[in-house]
């Protein structure tokens, strides 16, 4: 079984590990810590509580005397002292096993548990050593020894570039494989760090391709270093890149903030979204080159939006969709070649359109807002690692139809203008052509997300996600406003999917 060995000189230290643990935990693990009156337990426990919470000025308490303390932070944590129980048939009241399935939970005093302790308990044992702590970790059979691992290495590359004795705290994880950190280095400065092991390859699924492959996700840190590097040669506000560990799929990068481009009820900042358009219109004045350097003579070639990336994304709703709209029944054989045939057609008509490169998820989450800077600098861009060679209405698409934020009709159409006007600013532009373009990506884009919808609820059970639905039936119905989308728009009537949703009752 893994273990893993810290020796921990002073209180600093302690903290530090308790910072690691605190990024390692997830709901269901169950730490027993064990160790003489005064080895540190309680030190250890308080670290990582602090930590999680992102307060360093947290009060927790010890529970020796009330046994339980617990934390309703982002991950819910359950501090139990056992040193005096009485028996170990009191744990049902004080709810360990309603403790471990919904959150964290912390066990000083373990063997007092007897039978109730989790088989899969993650030991650690304080014991002094010296003037300090010797800290051993077992991790058990499950998949705690990885994330441990993991966030070891980090703190190694973090030692080994200059950053030791940095404080680390969550930041965000997104639905895929990545995660960030913020980091605070000894001497108060701000920085974030990437973490992003590659991505393993899954399955064949389609043309011996695996998903990643089919739709060009990244599967490693590279992309994020060559387009980072790229925009901020334009003059965007993407991250400065500091340090990299390219084989480990760990950066160091700028910290852009925490401001972003909605006001404090969830609502678009119009100015914001204004200048983020400008920010689009202004990249799209030069076409990229189709190979990006990275460092030490190697390069990240840039995929294409290409055929079978468009159907296989279009297919979405066909494949989750139509199926929860009927209860389970999937289309028909007609009715799915129908589908593939109009999306068939739909690509045919971007043919010829401009091409540039597209960041694909453009919108609220992946925008800060820079005030302190000037233009559309003021812009921060932080997802453009699956970037690709497509047209280039879709990143205007995903910021005038944010799928997470409802944007009024009036300020969409003023976005669309913006972008308009500002590229004829800079030289011939074909308006027509243009909005025929917005239209298939709109639709496009909508098929996509209203099957994914149900996708996170029905396969990963991530059901809030399903709030946004009425939202993007609603961008759908818009789509179908030009005549290009007709075949599709009659296609979804005879299918019955309901996209004729009123602006009024999209959620915002």
């Amino acid at each position: 079984m893994p273990t893993f060995s810290y020796f921990l000189p002073n209180d600093d230290a302690t903290s530090g590990l308790g910072e690691d643990l605190a990024l390692a935990v997830r709901p269901g693990d169950c730490l027993a810590l064990r160790g003489d009156l005064g080895a540190g337990k309680s030190a250890l426990s308080r670290a990582l509580i602090r930590s999680v919470a992102n307060d360093d000025m947290l009060e927790v308490p010890s529970p020796t005397f009330t046994l339980v303390q617990s934390y309703e932070l982002r991950h819910p944590i359950h501090h139990f002292d056992l040193y005096r129980l009485a028996d170990e048939s009191e744990l049902a009241e004080l709810g360990l096993d309603e403790a471990l399935s919904r959150g964290v939970v912390l066990i000083e005093w373990p063997d007092k548990a007897g039978g109730s302790l989790p088989g899969d308990a993650i030991s650690i044992e304080i014991t002094h050593e010296g003037e300090g702590r010797r800290v051993t970790i077992d991790c058990g059979e499950g998949r705690f020894a990885d994330r441990l691992a993991r966030v070891k290495a980090i703190r190694a590359f973090m030692d080994d570039n200059g950053y030791r004795g940095a404080r680390r705290r969550f930041l965000i994880g997104d639905s895929s494989f990545r995660a960030y950190e913020r980091i605070t280095t000894a001497d108060g400065r701000p920085l974030v760090l990437m973490d992003s092991a590659a991505r393993p390859n899954g399955p064949p699924i389609r043309n011996g391709k695996p998903y990643s492959q089919l739709v060009h996700l990244a599967e490693n840190v590279q992309p994020f270093i060559a387009v980072g590097r790229y925009l901020k040669g334009m003059g965007l506000s993407a991250p400065e890149i500091y340090e990299t560990d390219i084989d480990q799929g760990i950066l160091m990068i700028e910290d852009l903030g925490s401001e972003g481009v909605l006001d404090s009820a969830g609502k678009p900042i119009a100015k914001r979204y204004e200048e983020a358009v400008r920010g689009l219109a202004g990249m799209h004045r030069q076409q990229p080159p189709l190979r990006l350097p990275i460092e030490n003579g190697h390069y990240h070639d840039i995929p294409s939006f290409d055929r079978e990336t468009l159907k296989f994304e279009a297919e979405v709703l066909l494949d989750w969709h139509i199926p929860w709209l009927r209860g389970g029944e999937k289309a028909s054989e007609a009715e799915a070649r129908d589908y593939l045939e109009i999306w068939d057609h739909l690509i045919d008509e971007l043919d010829g359109l401009e091409t540039n490169l597209v960041l694909r998820d453009y919108h609220s989450p992946n925008i800060l807002w820079l005030p302190e800077r000037r233009g559309f600098d003021r812009v921060g861009i932080i997802d453009f690692q699956d970037a690709i060679i497509g047209p280039t209405s879709y990143d205007v698409v995903s910021l005038a139809q944010d799928a997470r934020v409802t944007v009024e009709r009036p300020l969409m159409e003023r976005l669309i203008e913006i972008y308009m006007t500002d590229r004829e600013a800079q030289g011939p532009f074909d308006r027509k052509a243009f909005l025929k373009g917005f239209a298939i990506m709109s639709a496009e884009r909508a098929c996509r997300l209203n099957g994914l919808w149900v996708r996170l609820w029905k396969r990963d059970g991530m059901e809030s996600y399903m709030r946004h639905m009425p939202r993007t039936l609603w961008h759908l119905s818009m789509a179908f406003e030009h005549e290009v989308n007709a075949p599709l728009r009659d296609w979804c009537r005879r299918t019955g999917v309901k996209f004729e949703a009123a602006p009024q009752a999209v959620p915002a």
